[in-house]
């Protein structure tokens, strides 16, 4: 079944963790909140969907280091700073890392709410993207080498003969194979596979 989104609240302070609670839930938003960064990170599960809203500024663990270690696990949620009015400095660097958003206390709940929209959005949109990609390696991983090499032709632009040449077989061969290519791809054109292999190269070169 499908995960509604939730909105992860971490804050030192519990009367910002229950306003932010009650106002998320006025709004039919889920929200879970946490007192510490390590407590989050017990806590925390990749595949649920949503955002993170992060205090910049705790005891223990601060939420830059938080956001450090969600990189460090590869972790796609949303981020959104809560900063105080000398934190900018901190909120421009958690930008720089990744952060989707930051909000300088005190805000208006509206501007929070906005932004958590906003990120709970991109949240899905990027899940969904992952999934198209885990999908397309799947079904890149079930071919044989040899599928393999008559697909990175297929994509190149080239014909059965010019393939067939190129492989040292039979035109008949290279029919069969790019048959085999094309259903265990899931593709219907060839088109089709040139997106998939540039959207596979794309998202590799952004997680480098």
């Amino acid at each position: 079944m499908k995960k509604n989104p939730v909105v992860m609240v971490v804050d030192d302070d519990s009367g910002i963790r229950n306003a932010m609670r009650i106002l998320l839930k006025s709004v039919g938003i889920e929200a879970t909140q946490y007192a510490s960064a390590q407590e989050f990170l017990a806590a925390y599960q990749p595949a649920q969907p949503g955002c993170l809203v992060l205090d910049i500024r705790m005891p223990g663990m601060s939420g830059l280091e938080l956001q450090q270690q969600l990189n460090l696990r590869g972790a796609v949620i949303p981020v959104i700073f809560m900063t105080g009015h000398g934190d900018i400095p901190m909120a421009v660097e958690a930008m720089q890392h990744g952060a989707f958003d930051f909000l300088q206390k005190p805000f208006r709940d509206q501007d929070l709410l906005d932004r958590i929209q906003r990120a709970i959005v991109k949240d899905a949109e990027l899940r969904q993207s992952l999934g198209e990609h885990a999908r397309i390696k799947t079904h890149l991983e079930s071919l044989t080498p040899r599928e393999r090499e008559v697909l990175d032709l297929m994509t190149q632009g080239k014909q059965n003969k010019s393939i067939a040449q190129d492989l040292g077989v039979s035109p008949r061969t290279v029919e069969i194979h790019r048959a085999r290519v094309m259903e265990k791809m899931n593709a219907h054109s060839v088109a089709e596979l040139v997106r998939m292999m540039l959207d596979l190269d794309h998202a590799a070169s952004t997680t480098r």
